[in-house]
C-alpha cells in the first residue's frame, strides 16, 4: 500500500518514530504554502526560519533514504492550499492511504479532520511525540476545579521526577520566583554573543518572488536563528553554558544595552520540535546537579518549559475554538499604528517594538509588561493584539501565542489563564529597566504635558472596569488606594487618560 505522510512546518521532530525505518512505499510531504503565510502579516524572519527549517528537515530525511516531496513556495505543483496539495500528492504517488501527526493548531486540526471525513480518505493520525502531556491531560487533571498553573506544575515535577529530592522539591521549595526579579545593571555580567549566522538569501528571494507580504528585517544574509537539529543543539549547549547560571536572577530585567540578556531564545527550536522539551529540561537539570547553575535559575527556567508551556497547550485544547472569541472587557480600540513601526515617543515601547521588528523576538517581560501592558491599558481589541503577536514573533504559533496574549496579557478570558490582569504604571518599568532614561515622558509624573501615559492609563483602566475587578482578591489594594485619593487628583488622572486615549497615535 502506497501512502503519503504529511509533515507540517512545526512538526520537525528528528527523533519521531516515523523515521526509524525506511519504507519505499511511503512518501513524506513537506510544503511551503500561502495558506500558512497569509493568515496574518508575518515577520520576514519567521518566514525564512520556517522555510529554512523545513528545507533542512527534508534534506535530512532524504539523506536517511526516505522518499520526500518538498514543495517550495514557487513550485509549479503547489496549489498553496493544504488539502488540495495533499490530494495532488496522493494522486502523483498513486497513494491510497494518508497519515498525519496531530496538528497543534485548532484550525489545521479541523481542516484535516473535515477533509478526511468528507472525502472518505483512508487515514491514520499519530502523536507528534513531543510534549510531556496529551491534549486533554490538563483538563482531566483539574476536572471541574479552577485550573492553577502552580498545582499543575508541581504535579508535573512529581510525575516526571524533575528537580525532586525523593518526594520533596529540590532545596525544599517548589518556586523560587521571588528570587528572580533583579534589574540588570551595567556592572553585572554581560553574556557573550550567540554565534548562529546563516546565509538564506536564496530563500528570501523566493519569498519575495512569491509576493508574500511581511514585516520586519529579514537578516537573510546573516540569519541568527537555528534551523536544524544540529544548530538547535548548539544553541541549547550555548544557553546551558553561558546564560542559564544568571537566567533566574535577571529573567524579568530589561535593558537597552542588552536586548536578550540571559534568555535562551530556544522557543523557535522548541515550537518547531527540532528540540524536545524533555531534553532541554534534562540538560538544565544536569547542569544544576554538577553545580554549574544555582537553584533559583534552574527552577525558574524549568518552570517555563515543564509548567507554563505544557499548561498553555492544555488550556488551548480545553477552550478552543471559543477561546479565540473571548473579550472579557469588551475592548474595541484599534491597535495603534506605531506598533508596526516603533515610532512613538514612549521609549519603552519604541525600544521593544523596534527590537521586535529587528529580531522577530522579545522576551516574556517585554511582551507582557511593555507591549501587552499598554495595549490592555488602552483598551485595545484583543483580536488585533492577537494578530500582532502571532505575526511579529518567530516563535508564535497559535496554541502558545493566543493563550499568552488573549489570556495572560490581555485578560480577555476573564481569568482562565491568569488570576489577575497584568498591568502596571511606569514605576514597574522604571524599576526593571533603563527605558525611562532619556524618555520624552517622565516616569514619576502622573499628569501634565510630559506625564508618562502608563500612569494615568493605569488608574483609568481600574476605574472603568471596577464592576468586573473590584471583587478580585489579588487586586483589592488597588481600589483601596484609589478610594483614598482626593477627588481632584482622581479627576485629573482620568482627564489625562482621556486626552492620551484620544491622541494615542501621537504618543
Amino acid at each position: 500500500m502506497r501512502k503519503v505522510r504529511l509533515i507540517l512546518g512545526d512538526q520537525l521532530n528528528y527523533r519521531h518514530s516515523w523515521y526509524n525505518a525506511v519504507d519505499p512505499h511511503t512518501t513524506y510531504l513537506i510544503m511551503e504554502m500561502k495558506q500558512e503565510t497569509g493568515y496574518v502579516w508575518h515577520h520576514a524572519q519567521k518566514l525564512i526560519g520556517f522555510f529554512a527549517a523545513m528545507y533542512n528537515f527534508a534534506a535530512w530525511l532524504q539523506r536517511k533514504g526516505h522518499h520526500v516531496m518538498h514543495w517550495t513556495i514557487n513550485d509549479p505543483r503547489n496549489t498553496q492550499h493544504l488539502t488540495q496539495n495533499i490530494a495532488q500528492a496522493m494522486h502523483l504517488c498513486q497513494a491510497s492511504r494518508f497519515e498525519y501527526q496531530l496538528p497543534d493548531e485548532y484550525r489545521l486540526d479541523q481542516q484535516l479532520q473535515q477533509w478526511c471525513s468528507a472525502e472518505g480518505i483512508d487515514h491514520q493520525v499519530y502523536d507528534t511525540e513531543h510534549f510531556l502531556t496529551t491534549r486533554d491531560q490538563l483538563a482531566n487533571f483539574f476536572g471541574k476545579r479552577t485550573p492553577l498553573m502552580e498545582s499543575f506544575y508541581r504535579d508535573m515535577r512529581r510525575r516526571h521526577g524533575i528537580l525532586m529530592a525523593g518526594d520533596q522539591p529540590e532545596a525544599g521549595r517548589w518556586n523560587f520566583d521571588a528570587d528572580n526579579r533583579s534589574a540588570w545593571k551595567e556592572q553585572a555580567p554581560v553574556p557573550p554573543a550567540l554565534l548562529q549566522h546563516h546565509d538564506y538569501s536564496s530563500i528570501w528571494q523566493e519569498i519575495e518572488r512569491a509576493g508574500i507580504e511581511h514585516i520586519g528585517d529579514p537578516q537573510a544574509g546573516n540569519f541568527p536563528w537555528p534551523t536544524s537539529r544540529r544548530q538547535s543543539l548548539a544553541a541549547l549547549e550555548y544557553f546551558i553554558q553561558y546564560l542559564l547560571p544568571a537566567f533566574g536572577q535577571y529573567q524579568d530585567a530589561m535593558h537597552t544595552r542588552q536586548r536578550n540578556l540571559f534568555h535562551s531564545r530556544l522557543s523557535f527550536a522548541l515550537n518547531t520540535k527540532m528540540l524536545s522539551p524533555l531534553e532541554v529540561i534534562e540538560k538544565a537539570e544536569q547542569a544544576y546537579r554538577k553545580g554549574h547553575v544555582p537553584t533559583a535559575a534552574v527552577e525558574g527556567f524549568i518552570r517555563q518549559i515543564l509548567g507554563w508551556r505544557e499548561y498553555m497547550r492544555g488550556l488551548y485544547w480545553a477552550h478552543m475554538p471559543g477561546f479565540s472569541q473571548l473579550n472579557f472587557f469588551q475592548h474595541s480600540r484599534p491597535l495603534p499604528r506605531w506598533y508596526w513601526t516603533g515610532k512613538t515617543r514612549m521609549n519603552c515601547l519604541r525600544y521593544c517594538i523596534t527590537q521586535s521588528l529587528d529580531d522577530a523576538y522579545a522576551h516574556h517581560i517585554q511582551r507582557l509588561m511593555i507591549t501587552g501592558n499598554f495595549a490592555l491599558l488602552a483598551g485595545t481589541d484583543p483580536a488585533a493584539v492577537d494578530a500582532w503577536y502571532l505575526g511579529i514573533y518567530i516563535d508564535a504559533i497559535e496554541w502558545v501565542e493566543i493563550t499568552n496574549t488573549r489570556g495572560m496579557s490581555q485578560f480577555a478570558d476573564g481569568g482562565i489563564t491568569g488570576t489577575k490582569p497584568y498591568v502596571s504604571s511606569a514605576a514597574y518599568i522604571h524599576r526593571m529597566s533603563n527605558y525611562c532614561q532619556d524618555c520624552y515622558y517622565k516616569h514619576n509624573v502622573k499628569t501634565g504635558k510630559q506625564a508618562c501615559p502608563f500612569n494615568s492609563l493605569y488608574w483609568d483602566f481600574f476605574d472603568r472596569h471596577r464592576p468586573l475587578l473590584e471583587n478580585n482578591p489579588r487586586i483589592g489594594m488597588v481600589y483601596k488606594t484609589w478610594d483614598k485619593m482626593q477627588p481632584t487628583a482622581k479627576a485629573a488622572l482620568l482627564q489625562q487618560a482621556a486626552i492620551y486615549l484620544e491622541q494615542v497615535e501621537q504618543l
